[in-house]
């Protein structure tokens, strides 16, 4: 447990990738196999469930310090991470332990849930008190289901691959699925990810699938387009679908659907699992998860707003009325796998030819085809993306003909870029604020945003809330904007302050839609400052009438 905290405190101390990357290859380089198993699943994303309530563990901490609750929630307020504060409060302890990361998760923590408060209130000081300061901070972070650390999955790939002379596709690779909810790491699972390659290893994937390509931002004016990439000619075009991305992977007979955040998703989608009997051995397909369904308004079928899927996401059991509310289709665009053999490093253009022969072949109910998007310029592609909102797009995908398929967000087998469509925007008022976290913890950052309910000249006019944002803001704006909130505060809500409404901020947003959970009746997706409209008084911010004429 130690020489994983001491890792943790290592990574977190500097922003410099090379030393991340020495930190982690000499961690690597001794740890026994099982804590290594454990320490890429937690380094690589995996969080398991938090394993008390966080309730429980603040009281527990309280009686343990001897502090008025007051005081504990003042601390609390002033650190901002629950974990690192019940550390620092906590009576200082010797590491009184040697056993490993694995031992700790395995034996002491992961039974934990489930267990009578009682019991976890007796175990849980005798398991703290063997642990130094910043083990304890490591032991409730895991606790809580709060890990994090400035690491990427492909900063942990690289440093496994240099560690054992490894191609890093072929880590990135092995690693796909790694930290799904259902896998539990162990010594043998991290053994075969650092093992050498085998002439049988593409053979033995099971459901396993190939590891994300994913597009790069596009923000250059059109007009710098071909200096940039060229002639249309050199590019797949295609609409930037607003769904869930997965790979569809048919093996042995079976079907899997991973999400791209590496989640087995099979169960959530019954739509696709005819699949299993119509689309033939050794094929992936990467696609987009949608709800497609006839539109009132178009009287055909079409893609519906990702509020809808959300719907589906959100739930533990998928009713029939919601299947059928909601139905589903995999939007294919690109072809992975065909006939048992790997094809991403294919070029973009035979990938899609043949990905048109299988769809052809093998007609598939819940499958559509990405269809392409024909232009003589850039300039005639731009004046079509402009329809993208009536389309229920995002706008659009620029596929280089002869890229690879990549691994994540990389250049080095080829280009994708998403040239998306300018947010919705309105001007909103900032009414509370909160503090936020880690190096944000001392600032008031998380702001919620309303818009008046009428129209200006009404008279006895309210704001009323309808999204949340603490992003987009320099760290000089957030410096002002929380003097002003301390300033300008009315009330205090725990963590929370209302303010005097003197501040105007435009928010952007991918999306917007009608809900019945929220106060205004809308809910919006992805809202962030674009800039702070200081030459604007309150009074003529947005009302809920602009928002209402963006739905349309």
């Amino acid at each position: 447990m130690r020489a994983f905290a001491d890792l943790y405190m290592r990574l977190d101390a500097t922003t410099s990738s090379n030393a991340k990357l020495a930190a982690l290859q000499a961690y690597f380089s001794q740890a026994p196999a099982e804590d290594a198993a454990w320490a890429v699943y937690f380094l690589a994303g995996g969080r398991p469930r938090q394993l008390v309530p966080t309730r429980m563990l603040r009281e527990l901490a309280i009686a343990l310090s001897g502090l008025p609750e007051w005081l504990f929630e003042e601390s609390y307020q002033s650190v901002g991470d629950l974990a690192e504060t019940v550390s620092l409060l906590l009576p200082e302890s010797s590491h009184a332990t040697d056993e490993g990361l694995a031992q700790w998760v395995e034996a002491y923590l992961l039974p934990l849930r489930g267990q009578a408060p009682e019991m976890v209130q007796q175990r849980l000081p005798e398991l703290w008190a063997q642990l130094d300061r910043q083990s304890l901070m490591l032991c409730l972070k895991l606790i809580t289901g709060s890990f994090r650390v400035g690491v990427s999955k492909l900063l942990v790939t690289r440093a496994l691959a240099l560690m054992c002379d490894l191609d890093a596709k072929r880590v990135a690779q092995r690693l796909v699925g790694y930290t799904d909810l259902s896998h539990r790491p162990t010594a043998a699972s991290y053994l075969k990810l650092i093992a050498a390659e085998s002439a049988d290893e593409h053979a033995q994937r099971g459901g396993q699938p190939y590891p994300f390509f994913l597009a790069h931002a596009l923000q250059a004016p059109t007009e710098q387009f071909d200096a940039l990439l060229g002639s249309p000619s050199k590019w797949q075009v295609e609409w930037k679908w607003d769904g869930i991305r997965a790979q569809v992977v048919k093996r042995d007979g079976q079907l899997w659907i991973w999400s791209r955040g590496e989640e087995l998703v099979t169960d959530r989608f019954p739509e696709l699992h005819s699949l299993a009997n119509t689309l033939p051995d050794g094929v992936v397909l990467d696609g987009e998860i949608l709800v497609w369904k006839t539109d009132a308004a178009a009287d055909a079928l079409a893609v519906q707003p990702f509020a809808l899927l959300q719907q589906r996401i959100g739930r533990k059991t998928l009713g029939k009325k919601l299947l059928a509310d909601a139905p589903v289709v995999l939007q294919a665009y690109d072809l992975l796998e065909w006939q048992g053999e790997d094809w991403r490093s294919r070029p973009q253009h035979e990938r899609r030819r043949q990905l048109e022969q299988v769809l052809e072949a093998y007609p598939l109910t819940p499958v559509l085809l990405s269809p392409l998007v024909e232009g003589d310029s850039w300039e005639d592609l731009a004046r079509q993306r402009e329809a993208s909102r009536s389309l229920g797009v995002e706008g659009m995908m620029l596929k280089a003909r002869d890229a690879l398929y990549g691994v994540g967000r990389t250049k080095d087998m080829g280009l994708w870029w998403k040239w998306k469509i300018d947010p919705f925007s309105v001007d909103a008022v900032l009414i509370y604020a909160q503090r936020g976290h880690g190096r944000r913890a001392s600032l008031y950052s998380d702001y919620t945003f309303a818009v008046w309910d009428s129209p200006p000249g009404t008279p006895q006019r309210t704001l009323v809330p309808f999204a949340k944002a603490y992003s987009g803001l320099s760290d000089a704006e957030m410096r002002k904007v929380d003097t002003i909130i301390r300033k300008t505060t009315v009330e205090t809500f725990g963590p929370v302050r209302s303010v005097t409404p003197t501040l105007v901020f435009e928010l952007g947003f991918e999306g917007i839609a009608l809900s019945k959970r929220h106060k205004s009746g809308i809910a919006v997706r992805f809202p962030r400052m674009l800039r702070w409209r200081d030459d604007k008084p309150v009074e003529e911010a947005d009302d809920l009438g602009t928002l209402q004429a963006l739905l349309a």
